[in-house]
């Protein structure tokens, strides 16, 4: 199998989505999306079976530029989140009336060609141009689909379109640097270029540059609340489910094996940033009214765990960063989906403004408390497996990272419940619908994918394994 079918059948998504009129865009979208997801299920089925699916086609001889996609444990398991949550995403968007969908719809499926193409790229400038592609269609679903006033809608995703865009050229430049060494892209010819510390340390801040601004990482982030509460809610999953995760998934695959000795020498300061960020993240988070902001600060407090389990340069922070990647993925989109379904309803985003919802909509207040309680790393939910080994990975780099770190647990149990509270419980402020099949299928089969991996993790773990310990032999 090549794998590079499963991006051909996005694009092709794309085209067939935005020629087949508004009427059809969502049910053609939906139906190349899942296509997608079949075809990445059939080629995790032959990888583990044994066969190679990597794809390397030669593009340009000058520069010398192949079209290389490279298939392992870890590159499948954040395909399997792109290609899986796609068809979710594209499901709650029927609760919401676009104006001209065959554009959005059809803007969402490249953009999950490009995320896609971001995790599989095995050459350096593939893989940017993939990187840079994603970029495009989420500024347009943002600027014309998002809320409040177009003035402040177009500032906020103008600031997140420079800020991304700024801190990829470092990454470029960076990647030109080490073409100019060794007269190629391809991954393997990268890992094994000789460099300086020095340029290693150029390499190094480079990447994290154009990473710290994507996941984000404080204090690149300042573009991430403004732009989650103007995109629209399907922009917003778009962006917190998978988009953030491109910047963590290249810190394995790209940033620590490129600069070796540097992330080593870096890792007391940059894990002590990230850590600050998930104090910082926490504290904005307690602090927030609108529940898109509420949970963009949440979120900004989650991925910084996850990548100061990255920078501390483990297995277990490797393992753990990975798990929680595919955990977060999940539930912020459903977190982001109940939101958007209270607003269809309440047309608001102001938590002061909802309130005894559970008494009228029992079936959605269940599911949401799943939810919010596997959002809190409660056992038995996918989460507590990522959240366990990260914290474990800092414990064994020092044991205060560990103990400063594990506030998030505290802090973001004392929030995420308050919010469940303010929101849920109490007096009814307006009558509530409750949610319908539609709805209610796409937070069943979140919930019920993170209870399963929360039970069963070990068929991940076993899948990304090799993946982890050949990126943590190379930085050794």
């Amino acid at each position: 199998m090549n794998i590079s079918i499963v991006l051909i059948v996005l694009l092709v998504g794309a085209i067939f989505t935005y020629f087949s009129g508004n009427k059809w865009a969502s049910r053609v979208a939906i139906a190349f999306s899942l296509g997608a997801f079949a075809l990445t299920i059939l080629a995790l089925t032959n990888f583990l079976a044994g066969e190679n699916l990597n794809v390397n086609l030669p593009w340009l001889s000058m520069p010398e530029v192949t079209f290389a996609l490279h298939v392992d444990g870890l590159a499948l398991a954040m395909l399997l989140l792109t290609t899986g949550l796609l068809p979710l995403i594209i499901g709650t968007g029927f609760i919401t009336k676009f104006e001209n969908e065959k554009s959005i719809y059809a803007l969402i499926l490249v953009m999950g060609t490009a995320m896609a193409g971001t995790f599989l790229a095995a050459d350096g400038l593939v893989y940017y141009i993939f990187w840079e592609i994603a970029l495009i269609p989420i500024y347009f679903i943002a600027l014309r689909w998002g809320n409040g006033e177009i003035e402040e809608r177009r500032k906020a995703i103008l600031k997140f379109f420079i800020y991304t865009f700024a801190g990829s050229l470092f990454m470029l430049i960076a990647f030109i640097y080490m073409y100019s060494k060794c007269a190629s892209f391809a991954i393997d010819k990268l890992y094994a270029l000789s460099l300086t510390g020095t340029e290693k340390t150029y390499i190094f801040l480079a990447f994290f540059l154009a990473y710290a601004i994507k996941i984000p990482i404080i204090p690149f982030h300042t573009w991430q609340a403004n732009t989650y509460s103007k995109a629209p809610a399907i922009g917003t999953m778009l962006l917190s489910g998978i988009m953030l995760k491109m910047g963590l998934y290249s810190i394995l695959r790209w940033q620590l094996p490129l600069s070796d000795g540097a992330a080593k020498a870096h890792v007391p300061i940059i894990v002590s940033i990230c850590i600050a960020g998930i104090i910082y993240g926490a504290i904005l988070t307690l602090k927030q009214k609108n529940s898109k902001k509420f949970l963009a600060y949440s979120s900004l407090s989650h991925v910084g765990l996850i990548a100061a389990g990255l920078y501390s340069l483990t297995y277990e922070g490797f393992q753990g960063a990975v798990l929680q990647m595919l955990s977060h993925g999940l539930i912020i989109v459903a977190l982001f989906y109940c939101i958007e379904i209270i607003y269809n309803r309440y047309q608001t985003y102001s938590i002061n403004e909802m309130g005894g919802i559970r008494t009228q909509a029992t079936k959605f207040a269940s599911l949401f408390l799943i939810v919010v309680l596997a959002s809190v790393a409660l056992p038995t939910t996918f989460n507590f497996i990522g959240e366990f080994n990260l914290l474990y990975s800092l414990f064994k780099v020092n044991v205060w990272y560990a103990v400063v770190a594990g506030t998030t647990i505290i802090l973001g149990a004392f929030y995420m419940l308050r919010m469940f509270q303010k929101s849920m419980l109490g007096e009814s402020t307006k009558a509530f619908k409750e949610i319908t099949f539609s709805e209610s299928l796409v937070l069943l089969i979140i919930v019920g994918t993170t209870i399963f991996f929360g039970l069963f993790p070990q068929p991940i773990i076993d899948l990304i394994k090799p993946s982890l310990l050949n990126i943590l032999n190379q930085i050794n």
